[in-house]
Formats: structure tokens, sequence, C-alpha cells
């Protein structure tokens, strides 16, 4: 903790970057303004898939409520706020004729943000898949990347000219692994072959992406990734090749293919065979340029070796304490993997950790939130992050998950990470004591 008092901003320095984050389906509420059919529409419409069947429709109505919640954004003192658009309110079929009032939703939107002094910081695809293209096999199928580089121009030519930076994938372990080989996201997938296609197309998108939009002179664009602490359940041998398989297809499979344009060598005999046909010809276009980095951080995974087929390994619970989620609080992998950053991959551009915070059992007690628990998350991890940046690694930024409690995907509603406290009947906005704590941090004085 930090055992001065000093606020954040004295901590970090004026030019530190703080901001909060969201995305498109978890707030939005997606039934309005013409957006088109998603598949996590069609993954929550599937029994047992999403908790009580929950769904994006209405989520926090941000659509109608946004002017409000900057309001709220604005009042805490950050500088920054990263959002995604949604690609199938933009182009309902994923392709084709453009939704001209999702456009102007996000026009309308980005104009607000700066109306209120804070950045724009867009992220373009936060895995709701126009169902349209999943019924062409999605992000198995290698034209995803152009499909997805002509939705990041249509983007870019509304709103580039307003725009503090762009990444264009949120969490490819997620949009990929998770949804392909795990099957805990949409599309639901529990296949090798789709996992192993989909992680590399991931890349491939990035990377397609961010070479048409530099070619449209959009600059300041970033990769964004999400890393958890891969360990060893004990000390033998074989938990320790364990967590490095873990590690290999978690965390570097996605950083080596951007930075080193290369694959590790421990993957390579399982995921070779699944690869698609001249996957070694991509890496250029995966490794296109960046000007800064992103990771989403939140917990460690202590890995124990099976018997089953690959990866033959699975997660065990580790000791220290856990979040709503049910994930350990492990501050120092978040400064681990900023020295790997820094150490292994030689990465001398700005960093930002661009999601961190826990979801906790907040109850309202007399029109009030106490969550100190998160206000100690919060504060434990900027300590792992002035630790990194003392020693040498240059973050830039930090932002919060999540401003709102909101749509917690395959968790429904129940899962609340948010600095502000709402009520799903009424859609009432409560802040919570960790937002009045950064409030109290973040304030600048007058000038």
């Amino acid at each position: 903790m930090n055992k001065n008092n000093a606020t954040l901003r004295a901590q970090f320095g004026p030019d530190f970057e703080f901001g909060t984050a969201t995305s498109a389906y978890q707030i939005e509420g997606h039934q309005f303004g013409g957006a088109g059919r998603t598949h996590w529409d069609d993954f929550a419409a599937t029994p047992g898939n999403v908790v009580r069947a929950e769904h994006g429709a209405v989520a926090c109505d941000h659509y109608h409520r946004y002017a409000e919640d900057f309001d709220l954004i604005q009042a805490a003192g950050f500088d920054s706020y990263r959002f995604s658009t949604s690609w199938a309110r933009v182009l309902p079929e994923g392709r084709g004729a453009v939704n001209q009032e999702g456009l102007d939703y996000y026009d309308r939107l980005v104009d607000a943000l700066l109306e209120r002094g804070l950045k724009p910081n867009l992220t373009l695809y936060h895995w709701e898949l126009p169902s349209a293209l999943a019924d062409l096999g999605g992000w198995r199928n290698r034209d995803i990347a152009h499909w997805f580089a002509d939705y990041a121009q249509i983007i870019a030519a509304r709103l580039g000219d307003r725009l503090h930076a762009i990444a264009p994938i949120n969490e490819p372990w997620c949009v990929s692994f998770l949804s392909h080989f795990v099957g805990a996201h949409a599309p639901g997938l529990r296949d090798i072959r789709a996992a192993v296609r989909s992680m590399h197309h991931v890349l491939l998108a990035h990377g397609t992406a961010i070479t048409a939009l530099r070619e449209m002179g959009q600059t300041n664009l970033g990769g964004v990734f999400n890393l958890e602490w891969s360990g060893p359940a004990d000390e033998t041998p074989a938990a320790q090749e364990a967590a490095l398989m873990h590690d290999a297809y978690y965390n570097r499979f996605f950083l080596e293919g951007v930075f080193q344009k290369s694959y590790p060598n421990r993957l390579m005999p399982t995921f070779e065979p699944h690869l698609p046909k001249g996957w070694q010809d991509d890496f250029d276009t995966i490794g296109a340029p960046l000007d800064w980095c992103g990771i989403n951080y939140y917990t460690r995974s202590l890995i124990a070796p099976s018997d089953g087929p690959w990866p033959h390994h699975h997660a065990v619970a580790g000791p220290l304490p856990k979040t709503q989620m049910g994930w350990e609080i492990y501050p120092e992998g978040l400064y681990k993997f900023l020295m790997r950053l820094k150490d292994e991959y030689n990465i001398t551009m700005p960093i930002y950790v661009t999601e961190n915070g826990m979801a906790h059992e907040d109850q309202i007690a007399e029109g009030q939130i106490a969550d100190p628990q998160r206000i100690a998350y919060i504060q434990d991890h900027l300590d792992a992050v002035a630790r990194a940046r003392n020693e040498g690694v240059n973050v830039q930024g930090y932002y919060v998950w999540s401003l709102l409690d909101n749509y917690e995907w395959a968790l429904g509603y129940e899962k609340r990470f948010g600095l502000i406290h709402v009520d799903f009947d009424t859609l009432e906005r409560t802040p919570k004591a960790s937002y009045h704590w950064l409030k109290d941090n973040l304030s600048r004085p007058a000038p």
C-alpha cells in the first residue's frame, strides 16, 4: 500500500494517464439503435451457456445514458476512457451496408468525451462478432482479417480525427482459445483445430487492421494482450513443465507473434498441424510496428500436470485471497509481466495497464457501498506498477476495469467489477467507496 498517503498524482507524476474502461456489448444495450445480431446473442440464447440465460439487450443502457456516465468519469478526475465500438452496431451483417444510426451514436459519444476533457481510447473489437460472419466461420476463416480491416477503416474514417488511441482487438486469448478450445465464451467451441486457427487469425486481423489504419494516417496505434501469470502447483519438474506450457499458449503465443514474429517452439508439435497453410508468411503483417503496448492483468493460475489430452495439465486453487470470480489476488504477477516486457521482449515503447480490477459482492447499505477490498486491490496493483517504473519499465498509464457493473459475459450480471454500482432493475448508478477514493486521489490542483 501507499504508506505515505500521497495522492496517486503525486506518486506517479502529472503525465501518467489514469483511465477507466468498458466495452460496448457489456454496457450499451444491444437492442437499441439498429445493431445487428452478434454471436453473443446466439450464445446467450442457447440453454446452459450463460447464467440465467442473461444477455446484453439492455445491459446498463449506456446507449441512452452515456452523458450521465461520462459526467461520472470526469468528476472522478480520470484522464482517459477506454471503450469499444460494436462491429454489429456499425455493420449489422459484418460487411456491406453501414448502419448510419450506429456510426452517429459513436460520433456523439466521442464528442461527449472531448467536451469533458477526456481522451477517447478506442478498442475496435471487444468480442461481439456479427452473427452473419460467425455463419461464415468467424475467426476460423482467414478472410476475417480483411473483413475486420474494412470495419476498422469505416470507424477511423468517421472518428479517427478525434481519437487519442486505437487498439484493434481486446484480449486475443479470450477471442480465440477461451472461446474455441475451452468453450466458455461465444461461439462456445471445444475444438483444438478451431482454437489454433482462430489464434493465428486473430493476430493476422490485428496486423491487417494496424496496416490499414496506418495507410489512412492514423497514429498512436497499439495492441492489448490479456496476461495471466503461470505458476507451478508444486516444485516437481512435471508441474514446472505444465506451467511453462500454460504460459506458452496463454501469454507468449500472442506477445511473441506480435513482437518477435514467431510462435513458441514448445507449442509447435501440437499447434503446427492445425495452423493454416502458409502461416509462416503472415508474420510481417502480424508484427506490424506498434506505438504502444497494453496489457490486461487480473490474476495468476497454479498449474498441475494431468494425464488427459493436451495440454496435459489443469489449474488448482491457490492459497491467496480471491475475488468474487474466484481469482487469486496476486499483484506480483503484474510486476513480473511488466519486467518481462522490458527484459525479454525489449519493449521500450509506452506500456499501459489497459485493464485491472476485481469483482466483489458489493452491497448497498443506507445508500453507501463500502468496497475496501477493491481499494486495496487497485492500490496494491498500482504499487506493482510503480515498482516496475522505478526499475526502468516505460509504464505510462493504468485503467481500472470497470467503470460500471455490467454484463460479465457467461456469468451474467452477478459479478460486479464496477467502480459504480448499477441496479439492473432501475439502472440507477451509485458510486462505490472505491470511486470516491480514486476521485480523492486523482484530483488535480487548481491552476
